[in-house]
């Protein structure tokens, strides 16, 4: 028996593939089990080629691995194109439908099942997806008990017949598969899991939860891959909590009316990816001018313009700092895991509020998309701060035509501020320059005093984040650090022991907090390390870039990938190898 496995379904985009890695995942992680997936898409609604990745193990990972136990294929382009990951004695089990051929070289063990036809007998093709699930069961050794309550919690809203015929698929699918394969399944059976209770989300998912135990209640937003599952999920669910979601016309929309509802005191956030991200950043500009909270989502995909819109990347970073014209304080967090995308989240609203500026929290689309069991949240760490909004009992009378000071100049660049409507609390809000009752002036000594206010707001910002950088210090002295960022951290900390294995001592930090960059923290990795490796998917090292601007240090190397793929163990052992 084994304790971890790596299985792929594939296809044409339609054809049930992700739910046939949904319904084959939700079962065993249900069972105890440890999951992590990946599903690769293509940017149309139907057809092109489609794989869901899972990784089942009895002990927890956080990436994908570097190849494949088993390959469920619906056409022969799915065996072509995925066959060279599969290990030596790993098996293929396609639809005899379209009589499934071996590539050349390849020494896989082919089993042929008719799952159309089986699903046909048992009365519409659509189920040959569950006959597949079958199949892979009996070659893991799962009882078909196991997807009983999956089944039912799909398909119960079209009848217990429905639930009756897709549990008789998977029967039948398991039951010729047995018969097919003559017994000669026990290396691929899983070792029993802990049967504890997980969680099995998506980062968005989680990013979703976490804004609505964060205190939101307001969400306008545009749908785009992958960011368009925070907006379903809150579709569902804000409502039960006296909120609401409206999709806008577009991105500025959305931006302009998220930073409407937090001047007016709901907590708001958009979510996005790079393209809607640029047509923000205008009224990101007016968030920083305003001192008006907002929280937006940017989970990144491969650009430039539409890109690669289905595929990973993290090549946002210098846009998400730079990108608004002028000078504003912002803050840019970064998430590596699903726990942190909930927690995160929520600490982005408290400082949006706090700190009175806007705060983009960064994903990729292999963390927001990939699905993976997650151990019970601690709510009771969830705390909401809402920093210096005043009640109605604590604004003072104000003289004849005086205005309330909302941008007066303080000491830690934080001015008081109020809901619109409260007694004593009328101001000016404008886009441009602006004293500190709000009215416009262009007085050069006011530029500098309101200026100097808005930038030594985030001052104190990196000591006061929680963990900005997470560290994973081993050795007080490393042959080489290497730094990541988002989806990342799993991958790396797998492709650690390898490389410790061949007498190399290795340290690893994932930074967490982007801007404003902990330098102090990240200089105390640095300094213990006689080279730096930063690990990122993008073309021009920006992550690398940032580090060399504020560390000021000539050890920096990058490991680059661009190719719309994240990063496999196997590819950042070999390269850091080769660049040692």
């Amino acid at each position: 028996m084994i304790n971890q496995l790596s299985w792929k379904v594939g296809g044409q985009q339609g054809e049930g593939i992700e739910s046939t890695g949904e319904i084959f995942s939700m079962a065993l992680n249900r069972l105890g089990y440890y999951l992590y997936g990946y599903r690769h898409f293509s940017s149309r609604i139907k057809g092109g080629h489609t794989n869901n990745k899972i990784r089942v193990s009895t002990k927890p990972m956080n990436a994908v691995s570097d190849d494949l136990d088993i390959l469920i294929a619906f056409d022969q382009e799915t065996i072509d194109l995925n066959h060279h990951e599969l290990k030596v004695g790993g098996v293929i089990i396609g639809d005899s439908k379209f009589s499934p051929k071996l590539p050349e070289g390849c020494t896989a063990k082919l089993f042929a099942v008719p799952f159309t036809e089986i699903a046909q007998e048992l009365g519409t093709s659509l189920m040959k997806n569950m006959v597949a699930v079958g199949a892979s069961s009996a070659l893991l050794g799962v009882k078909a008990e196991a997807f009983q309550s999956v089944v039912e919690e799909i398909f119960a809203r079209k009848g217990a017949s429905v639930v009756e015929k897709n549990m008789l698929a998977i029967e039948e699918g398991m039951k010729y598969f047995i018969k097919e394969s003559e017994g000669s399944i026990g290396d691929f059976q899983l070792e029993e899991a802990d049967g504890k209770t997980r969680m099995f989300m998506i980062g968005n998912d989680a990013i979703a939860l976490g804004a609505l135990t964060g205190g939101a209640r307001f969400m306008p937003a545009y749908p785009i891959t992958p960011a368009s599952e925070i907006m379903e999920y809150l579709i569902k669910k804000l409502p039960e909590f006296g909120g609401t979601v409206i999709q806008t016309e577009d991105e500025i929309a959305a931006c302009t009316m998220a930073i409407g509802a937090n001047y007016a005191g709901v907590r708001s956030l958009t979510a996005s990816a790079g393209p809607g991200l640029s047509l923000m950043m205008e009224a990101i500009g007016l968030s920083g001018i305003t001192e008006t909270p907002l929280v937006i989502i940017d989970t990144q995909r491969g650009g430039p313009s539409t890109g690669l819109p289905t595929k990973q990347e993290q090549s946002d970073i210098f846009a998400m700092i730079y990108g608004t014209h002028g000078e504003i304080p912002k803050v840019v967090i970064a998430p590596s895991t699903v726990e942190e995308a909930f927690y995160d989240t929520i600490e982005a609203f408290n400082i949006a509020e706090e700190y009175q500026v806007p705060v983009i929290v960064l994903t990729d689309l292999a963390l927001s998309l990939g699905k993976q069991s997650v151990e019970p949240l601690a709510f009771d760490r969830v705390k909401i701060n809402r920093g210096k909004l005043q009640r109605q009992e604590e604004l003072p009378e104000l003289e004849k035509n005086e205005y309330y000071k909302r941008y007066e100049v303080t000491a830690d660049g934080i001015s008081n501020r109020v809901i619109p409507g409260m007694k004593y609390g009328i101001h000016h809000v404008t886009g441009v320059e602006h004293n500190e009752q709000g009215k416009p002036s262009e007085s050069p000594v006011n530029r500098i005093a309101q200026m100097d206010k808005r930038m030594r707001k985030l001052d104190d910002l990196h000591t006061a984040f929680p963990s900005p950088v997470f560290k994973d210090e081993r050795h007080d002295e490393a042959d080489v650090l290497i730094i990541g960022l988002n989806s990342t951290r799993g991958t790396i900390q797998e492709a650690i022991p390898r490389l410790e294995s061949d007498g190399l001592k290795v340290n690893h930090g994932h930074i967490r907090l982007i801007h404003p960059f902990p330098v102090e923290e990240v200089k105390s990795m640095t300094e213990k390390a006689k080279r730096v490796i930063v690990v990122e998917n993008n073309a021009t090292g920006q992550l690398a870039s940032i580090m060399k601007m504020n560390l000021c240090q000539g050890n920096i190397q990058s490991i680059l990938k661009y190719d719309g793929n994240p990063f496999l163990p196997s590819e950042i052992y070999n390269e850091v190898k080769e660049l040692l």
